[in-house]
């Protein structure tokens, strides 16, 4: 019957680990676990928990062009990088020389970011990938070191590079962000 409470508390570990700079991933969860509670539990039923889903969905939907506005009015050059797919692909090759972060959203589609020819201008710079029902691609080159903090359900986030003794300590790029059914992934 408690279940669902697993989850709920799930969504909270991710928004604790994450400091709280990835939320729409895990409140999504929490949400979702808490209405599978509160049906579980006879507090209500599973139809009047549905009628609440298109409500959901357009409040995320808010949510990602409510984001993507907001950083388009403060980053006006190309140390900001914000790339959408949505329902195909968009694909961004960076040539920029003091590359700060972005946005990279892939809704049913793929994005991908090609950053070899990018240097870091204060480190870390800070990457925040969704991939709802599709795919976030970053290429970087083979010396950076990559942290990956990317909340993944039903889906994969990983590092694909080869490993090899690492140059230096210093984290060049961090990569944030949350995944249901679909991938963000690292090459080089």
């Amino acid at each position: 019957d408690y279940v669902p409470s697993l989850f709920v508390f799930i969504g909270l570990y991710a928004l604790v680990i994450s400091r709280l700079r990835n939320v729409v991933g895990p409140l999504l969860i929490i949400l979702a676990a808490g209405a599978w509670q509160l049906v579980a539990l006879d507090y209500v039923t599973a139809g009047e928990v549905a009628s609440f889903w298109p409500a959901v969905l357009v409040v995320f939907g808010l949510s990602v062009v409510a984001g993507r506005f907001r950083r388009r009015m403060t980053a006006v050059d190309d140390a900001q990088i914000d790339l959408l797919g949505l329902f195909g692909a968009n694909e961004r090759r960076a040539t920029v020389r003091e590359f700060v972060g972005g946005d990279l959203t892939g809704l049913f589609g793929r994005v991908e970011l090609d950053l070899r020819d990018t240097e870091v201008a204060m480190p870390p710079a800070r990457i925040n990938a969704t991939a709802l029902f599709g795919a976030v691609d970053i290429t970087v080159p083979r010396e950076w070191n990559v942290h990956m903090d990317v909340l993944p359900v039903l889906g994969a986030a990983e590092d694909d590079r080869l490993r090899h003794e690492q140059e230096h300590e210093e984290i060049d790029l961090v990569v944030t962000g949350f995944t249901a059914f679909g991938a963000v992934s690292v090459t080089d």
